[in-house]
């Protein structure tokens, strides 16, 4: 109505329509036996080294499938995320089983634009790529909870909360 009236009619909308809350849902958290099977129940390097970020992480499908191969910091055992929600930049942690398996995928796979190229090289990865990665990887686990690949993110998190490290 606020719309028809301000926009379509040029007339002030004179009364206040309060929009409805969201509910606030608390997120699937997955545990640590679940999550080890469905990152071994992918056989593909490819995709096993996209989940295995994505968990070892926290990085959301979105960030996951724009990293660039200098994004990786090795040394300093760091990921340096450009441009996320919010616009900001952040760095998260790389752990030591993640880089390994990354190690693998690159010499494997070898593209100097981004770490995990499309079909296309000059193109990344599609973050519905990632989510097809994902429920093929549960199926196989035999996964009945209803995850989404943002699972593995509160999953990261809370996992990191639950060994006593402070966030």
């Amino acid at each position: 109505m606020k719309f028809y009236y301000g926009t379509i009619l040029k007339r002030k909308f004179i009364y206040e329509v309060k929009k409805p809350r969201k509910d606030k849902k608390l997120p699937v958290i997955l545990r640590q036996e679940k999550v080890t099977k469905i990152l071994n129940s992918v056989n593909n390097i490819k995709n096993k080294a996209i989940l295995m970020l994505v968990y070892s992480a926290g990085l959301r499908a979105g960030e996951v499938v724009k990293l660039k191969p200098e994004d990786m910091e090795s040394k300093r055992m760091l990921i340096f995320i450009k441009g996320v929600k919010g616009g900001k930049d952040r760095y998260t942690m790389l752990s030591e089983t993640a880089l390994e398996v990354l190690k693998d995928y690159w010499q494997a796979y070898i593209s100097k634009k981004w770490l995990f190229s499309g079909q296309e090289k000059e193109r990344h990865i599609t973050t519905r790529t990632v989510e097809k990665i994902f429920s093929n990887a549960c199926e196989i686990a035999k996964i009945l909870k209803p995850v989404t690949v943002h699972s593995l993110r509160h999953s990261f998190a809370t996992h990191l909360l639950e060994s006593g490290v402070d966030l």
